[in-house]
């Protein structure tokens, strides 16, 4: 590119990457134009939904809010490093596919930068945002920036997507290139950013300016913005060659914890993805683990941009014929699931952990989804959604492929006679229940055997613990052996007819 600049000026929109360096949208408007101004939009079409269904208490819209008022320090420090005074980040709250094309005519941009998102609504919104940039004559690019391959450019030697996962990493392994781990070096360009004009220069608005509450994040472990992120990140290199022998146990310290992170581009995924291979390249099988699991990432993402469908339907058109328990039943069913209140300690653990915490963690996602899908004969998408309003790394590509994989009705799912077992999946991974009682303390008396299944105790075992099963602390409400072969007859009917 010509040193030159190419507009006289330009408009940042920051929407999934609030992060300052290593920026792929942020680096080429900076390089591309004399002037560049930074925004970022509480767009009402995602806000007031949330608001309508209750949710005013959303841990995302506070880590959001909190990461804003770190990208707005990286920002004025960006420009005062270049001797600007005055720069920062210009905060909306309005509808984005509406505010973005009247603050780029009311600054008079020829262009506006901002970096992919390919969940669907997010590309119709886009496509309303490009369509009237247009009509005013103002450019818009987007560029690659929350994942490392994306899109078509992994593809089969049919030229066709993946749909199964160890074929695409496989594949994504041999195209990587130190190119595609590169950082954008957009410290050396701060030169570009523009100060704030007067009457755009207000405060971030609140919380309750945007209808939200504060909720308890934070007291929670999660650490915000990008400062909070790198110091997640650092904690973590400190554990990451243990990562694939602790990931699973959910009574330790073994995740990562930077889902949220690489969410919201507070964190990059070139940075974390560098480090990852680099060790993985060495032989240390803790970052092997764990590079794993950042191409799943990718794999999903791919999948979602590819077959857009998935996010209503079932990858596999015939799992939609699949007849799932309704009615008053059915919804309390639910209702246990969503509370923890399903009698399978484990699983009660689990939910309650993301109605706590906003977090669950990865192998109890696949256990509590297993539990409503394959033992409580419930649709998958009525996990997925509840998913989507409580977790703060709620992210539709991952979320999605988690649930059909665990439905058996996604790309390279896990095969539907696959059901696991609570019990033995708690027996497994928290052998003395730590994790359980951490948040089932009501059966935190219980001994290390009892408490994974507290109904198969004895009655002096319970009384002792003060475990009263059907008043303190529910008893089954379904029996798993029993469930399981209700399954294998509402899948096989699917399999019959194929």
């Amino acid at each position: 590119m010509s040193s030159t600049p190419r507009y006289d000026s330009a408009l940042m929109w920051f929407r999934r990457d609030l992060r300052a360096y290593d920026n792929a949208a942020l680096y080429h408007a900076l390089r591309a134009s004399r002037r560049v101004w930074c925004v970022f939009v509480f767009d009402t079409a995602i806000l007031t939904p949330l608001l309508q269904r209750g949710l005013q208490a959303d841990r995302r819209v506070e880590f959001i809010h909190a990461a804003l008022q770190d990208l707005d320090d990286q920002l004025r420090a960006l420009g005062r490093s270049f001797g600007t005074d005055g720069v920062g980040l210009i905060v909306l709250h309005a509808a984005a596919s509406e505010a973005i094309p009247q603050l780029a005519a009311q600054l008079g941009v020829q262009a506006v930068y901002a970096n992919h998102d390919d969940d669907p609504d997010a590309l119709a919104r886009d496509a309303r945002v490009l369509g009237t940039l247009a009509h005013q004559g103002v450019a818009m690019h987007t560029f690659k920036d929350h994942v490392i391959f994306e899109r078509r450019e992994i593809l089969t030697g049919n030229g066709r997507p993946f749909t199964v996962f160890t074929p695409y990493k496989n594949a994504w392994l041999r195209a990587l290139t130190p190119f595609h781990l590169k950082a954008y070096p957009v410290e050396r360009y701060g030169a570009a950013l523009a100060p704030r004009p007067a009457h755009l220069a207000g405060a971030l608005p609140s919380l309750g300016d945007l209808g939200f509450a504060p909720t308890n994040l934070r007291q929670l472990p999660m650490r915000t913005g990008t400062r909070g992120a790198r110091a997640m990140w650092e904690d973590f290199q400190a554990r990451l060659e243990r990562y694939h022998l602790a990931r699973d146990y959910p009574g330790i310290k073994g995740p990562s914890y930077l889902s949220a992170h690489l969410r919201f581009g507070t964190l990059s995924i070139r940075e974390v993805a560098a480090s990852a291979y680099a060790l993985h390249a060495r032989g240390q099988a803790g970052a092997s683990a764990w590079l794993n699991e950042l191409i799943w990432r990718d794999f999903y993402h791919q999948i979602l941009a590819n077959f857009p469908h998935i996010v209503e339907h079932a990858f596999k058109p015939e799992y939609d014929r699949i007849v799932w328990e309704r009615g008053r039943h059915a919804e309390a069913l639910l209702a246990a699931w969503c509370t923890g209140q399903t009698g399978y300690p484990l699983v009660d653990a689990a939910m309650r952990q993301l109605n706590q915490t906003g977090y669950m963690h990865n192998r109890l996602r696949m256990v509590v989804a297993s539990f409503l899908t394959k033992d409580l004969g419930l649709d998958w998408r009525r996990g997925e959604r509840y998913f989507a309003d409580h977790l703060l790394d709620f992210d539709l590509a991952a979320n999605n492929g988690g649930w059909q994989w665990a439905a058996s009705s996604g790309c390279d799912a896990q095969p539907y006679f696959r059901i696991f077992n609570p019990v033995a999946q708690s027996r497994k991974f928290d052998p003395h229940g730590k994790f359980i009682r951490r948040y089932v303390p009501e059966l935190a008396a219980l001994d290390d055997q009892a408490i994974h299944a507290p109904w198969e105790a004895s009655a002096q075992a319970l009384a002792a613990a003060g475990v009263t099963l059907g008043r303190t602390y529910p008893l089954p409400i379904v029996d798993h052996a029993q469930a399981r072969q209700r399954t294998l007859q509402r899948y096989a009917v699917v399999k019959a007819a194929r």
